[in-house]
């Protein structure tokens, strides 16, 4: 099944045309086609997925603007508790090197019809709301922007972002944590005072997606967008079946596995990124049994439907899953 994975998807090959220092333990990749062709055109908010060493794959948003097909711009924040995706980036990478990454995705989509968008973004998740704000100055929207990050030296595009600032007073809002007389952000505050009908998008930390997230429970959950780097839960222990409808294999997953570990080590390849919940790439389609949802992606009316699951980090309430796979 793996050459029918590989192959479902389409994969491009580029070239790092660049390396730049953008902030203390962040850096951004200038990716460019390995052949003389245009890139497939991405949005807002897009993400690629980066195939790495040893199977390891991440998932980036695109922080260049949307118009651009001539390359893909990334940026990553060196995590010392990393896992591989930003060792291998930050580390390894090399001006030159060739990779093979996805065609664009987009699962935290720009609306571009709302009269008032909000950005709410909070250290290395500046890198999909960047994006936004530069496709909202293009079509000339109405936007504000509130960025937070420990501190100045840590903050990446902060010299863009700044020369935005000087050209529109009134609209940027930057505080940093861990500086001398810092004021983080009142999220409640924020939405409190925006207009009815306005858009709220947010990308950062936990910490900071959990205050957002209270802070707008009352509004049109379809007004309100977040996207997440990190899982908030601990995946779903096994101790179930899973049978896959297509092969017609069952397989038992260990308490201590997840679904989709079993799969790969079983030699079934399955589309992933993040191996936690957040990126969406693993959502498989349910035929039978109630799926014990640990991701960050659906909504709660998809996960009451019970119709799709991250096999990366979820699990089952029932004896039994049937998947279609």
């Amino acid at each position: 099944m793996a050459g029918d994975w590989m192959t479902s998807r389409r994969l491009i090959n580029v070239r790092v045309q660049g390396i730049r220092y953008e902030a203390e333990d962040i850096f951004t990749f200038e990716l460019r086609p390995a052949e003389d062709t245009a890139l497939p055109s991405f949005t807002a908010g897009a993400h690629t997925e980066i195939l790495m060493q040893d199977g390891l794959e991440r998932s980036y948003s695109l922080v260049n603007p949307q118009h651009e097909t001539h390359r893909y711009v990334v940026a990553v924040a060196r995590d010392p508790q990393s896992r591989g995706g930003s060792k291998f980036m930050c580390d390894t990478l090399r001006p030159g090197q060739e990779l093979q990454i996805t065609a664009p995705s987009n699962d935290f989509e720009l609306d571009e019809s709302a009269a008032e968008t909000i950005l709410i973004a909070g250290g290395i998740g500046i890198t999909p709301i960047w994006s936004m704000l530069q496709r909202l100055q293009q079509i000339n929207r109405s936007w504000k922007l509130f960025y937070t990050a420990r501190t100045r030296k840590r903050a990446a595009f902060l010299a863009e972002i700044l020369e935005v600032q000087s050209r529109h007073p009134g609209r940027v809002h930057i505080a940093f944590d861990q500086e001398p007389q810092a004021a983080g952000l009142n999220l409640e505050t924020i939405v409190r005072e925006q207009p009815p009908g306005a858009h709220f998008y947010a990308c950062g930390p936990a910490g900071l997606l959990k205050a957002f997230e209270m802070a707008t429970a009352s509004l049109d959950p379809a007004t309100v967008h977040v996207e997440r780097f990190a899982s908030e839960q601990a995946p779903a222990p096994g101790g179930f079946e899973v049978t896959l409808a297509k092969s017609r294999r069952t397989f038992l997953i260990p308490v201590n596995k997840t679904i989709l570990e079993v799969l790969l080590s079983e030699g079934v390849e399955v589309s992933r990124s993040c191996m936690e919940g957040v990126c969406g790439t693993c959502e498989t389609p349910v035929l039978e049994g109630i799926p014990d949802h640990r991701d960050s992606v659906l909504s709660r009316r998809e996960r009451e439907a019970n119709k799709m699951m991250m096999i990366c980090c979820s699990g089952s309430k029932t004896s039994k899953l049937v998947l279609d796979l």
